[in-house]
């Protein structure tokens, strides 16, 4: 329970599971074949579940800086989803790649730097070793909801 104990004495707590009142969800959170584990795209939530604020576009309703914050949350809904599928975050042996979509304003251009929100948080609790990932981070005219970021990946594990 090395992550775990990593998240504790930074002060982190995982969200619940997510909660979309009134929205389809067909699909796993988390997919796991052999040894990887692939992760659904996931926004920032509240700890009960819920899609949390500030909602809209990178460079109009939301600053950089709240994105990189709504990036790092993000980091923590796709470790609780992981907790959940695998029962131990110590199971992720590495970070393989990671996708992150930003709702971008048009001429907004720092997308790296809103998902380095999620990048230093998974190199901060795994290490260079296990935390290292190959990663895009692009713009999209919108996302759902109208989450400011969304991010997938995909992560070695111990079977």
């Amino acid at each position: 329970m090395r992550i775990e104990a990593k998240l504790e004495a930074l002060g982190l707590v995982l969200p619940e599971a997510l909660k979309t009142p009134g929205m389809r969800l067909p699909f796993a959170p988390v997919r796991i074949r052999g040894n990887r584990a692939y992760i659904s795209g996931h926004g920032p939530q509240n700890l009960d579940g819920t899609i949390t604020g500030p909602l809209g576009k990178v460079g109009e309703e939301v600053s950089q800086e709240q994105a990189n914050q709504a990036a790092r949350l993000t980091a923590l809904a796709i470790l609780g989803s992981l907790k959940r599928a695998l029962g131990d975050l110590d199971r992720v042996t590495a970070w393989l790649r990671v996708f992150g979509m930003v709702n971008s304003a048009p001429g907004f251009t720092q997308q790296p730097a809103v998902i380095n929100g999620f990048s230093d948080l998974i190199l901060e609790l795994y290490g260079e070793e296990a935390g290292q990932h190959a990663r895009s981070a692009v713009g999209m005219a919108g996302l759902p909801l109208g989450m400011p970021v969304e991010i997938e990946a995909e992560v070695e594990i111990a079977v």
